[in-house]
């Protein structure tokens, strides 16, 4: 590794990303995965207990006088507000002062807030940690999903950034079942199995948090910030980890960058970058996360209502059905998130999201004659979803992987905010009114709006999604402070 010093800082010439992408898959990565990737089983634990405990927290006894509507409306507004605002908060610190640090910070906070979200007492104290449990979660998608691309190499980033996303869905599942236990009075009074739920995502997220000192910092962001011996070190100790694993020398790495450092960048040079620079990037961006953020904060908070309030399933057996529907949506990003890094980005982005459309509104179809039951209902949207939650999945991919290294924490903050805040704010209270009404037209009217907004995200995905497949992050998207990238140069 070469250095020189600049008027603006030292100038380096370093082969870390590239050693980095040329490693082949080992113990080190998996330890990252479950390092970070576990929380996202957290979060979907969370949103899928609250969807599903909703009938129970407004029944007599639960010691809180709130309604369904209350809790499957403003609570899941908030929590999606208070994520949208703690992804941008935390997603600038993020790009600032490290992925780790944040890493470790947001999920602490998701900590603390779930577990005084177990003690409420009355609506505004539930409705207040309901806020700062999504306020944690929001830092977690910045930090999360930029230390993931920058840690794993080129050749698996897709399927590993699907899967991890994806892996909310085990979280949902295991939310369903626990919901059914928490939910039977004969086991727990009803002013007390509810609580447990909230009480046991933070024992969960504590464990998680002990697991987690152990990942390291992104090299990436080391070097940009003039760390490249901690960069350096990190580096070389995951090689001699992986020769030792493997019995046999690496191959040699094959690239190079010159790095103007930094310590970091302007909000005019964010604007710029995502406005200016990349602005097709950023209409792909806003669609995806539009389309999947509508669909899936209105289905996960009020699918449990749906059943109640069209076929008639006690709310104590909600949970089986939803159990059904996260693993079809596991499934999706599992079995379809090596095609991303095979058959490639913009035929696999395109084709989930539009796929995932024309089923919805067959289902709507479906529904709106009248010859679905609980259980052909739940079969369809697991079909649905099985498309759908690899292109949900995506999304996060895409935002994480086209911007350049100094921006990237911001731009998935960024475009997560704007269009969750779009869609996941707007979703929840519009589902609620019209699935309240109790009225078969407003339902169906429900589902095709989540149709509609997921069908154009994948016209706009088919132009102009890139080719991001399989290549080096810097190829993809040349840092700011880059002088010089070896190989292919960045798509536009």
């Amino acid at each position: 590794m070469a250095a020189a010093q600049s008027a603006s800082g030292r100038t380096i010439t370093t082969d870390i990303s590239a050693r980095l992408d040329r490693l082949p898959w080992s113990r080190w990565h998996w330890s990252i995965v479950i390092g970070l990737g576990t929380v996202w089983i957290l979060d979907g634990m969370e949103v899928t207990i609250v969807g599903n405990i909703a009938s129970r927290l407004a029944e007599p006894g639960s010691g809180l006088d709130i309604s369904s509507g209350q809790i499957t409306g403003i609570a899941a507004a908030l929590y999606v507000t208070g994520a949208c605002t703690g992804a941008l908060f935390w997603g600038r610190l993020t790009d600032i002062y490290g992925r780790k640090k944040l890493f470790l910070i947001t999920l602490a906070v998701y900590l603390a807030a779930t577990a005084l979200t177990a003690i409420s007492f009355d609506t505004w104290w539930f409705f207040l940690f309901r806020f700062l449990t999504g306020f944690g979660i929001g830092g977690e998608y910045a930090a999360i999903n930029s230390a993931i691309d920058e840690l794993i190499p080129a050749y698996y980033r897709g399927r590993v950034d699907l899967i991890i996303n994806g892996s909310y869905w085990l979280g949902a599942v295991g939310g369903a079942l626990l919901s059914i236990v928490a939910l039977n009075t004969s086991i727990f009074p009803a002013n007390v199995g509810w609580r447990l739920t909230f009480a046991l995502g933070a024992v969960l997220a504590l464990v998680i948090l002990l697991v987690r000192r152990h990942v390291p910092e992104s090299p990436r962001w080391l070097l940009i910030h003039g760390r490249e011996d901690e960069a350096e070190a990190i580096v070389r100790d995951a090689e001699k980890m992986i020769e030792a694993e493997k019995g046999e020398p690496l191959p040699p790495a094959e690239g190079e960058m010159v790095i103007h450092q930094r310590k970091r960048t302007t909000f005019t040079e964010i604007a710029h970058t995502v406005f200016a620079k990349y602005r097709k990037r950023s209409v792909l961006g806003f669609s995806l996360f539009i389309g999947q953020a509508f669909l899936y904060n209105a289905i996960t908070f009020g699918y449990g209502a749906i059943l109640t309030q069209f076929f008639d399933v006690p709310s104590g057996n909600t949970g089986y059905y939803f159990a059904v529907i996260a693993i079809g949506n596991f499934l999706g990003p599992l079995l379809l998130g090596h095609l991303f890094d095979t058959v490639g980005r913009r035929i696999m982005i395109s084709g989930t999201y539009l796929l995932s459309s024309v089923l919805l509104f067959a289902t709507a179809w479906l529904f709106d004659q009248g010859s679905l039951s609980a259980t052909t209902m739940t079969a369809c949207w697991c079909a649905v979803l099985f498309f759908a939650s690899a292109g949900a999945s995506s999304a996060y991919l895409t935002v994480s992987e086209i911007f350049p290294m100094e921006t990237r924490a911001m731009s998935i903050a960024f475009f997560y905010a704007i269009g969750t805040a779009a869609g996941g704010i707007s979703g929840p209270l519009i589902f609620a009114e019209l699935t309240g009404s109790g009225k078969v037209p407003d339902a169906v009217l429900a589902f095709q709006i989540g149709a509609g907004l997921m069908c154009a995200a994948g016209i706009v995905a088919a132009f102009l999604a890139v080719n991001a497949e399989r290549r080096p992050l810097e190829h993809v998207a040349k840092p700011l402070s880059a002088a010089k990238v070896e190989g292919e140069p960045a798509e536009k």
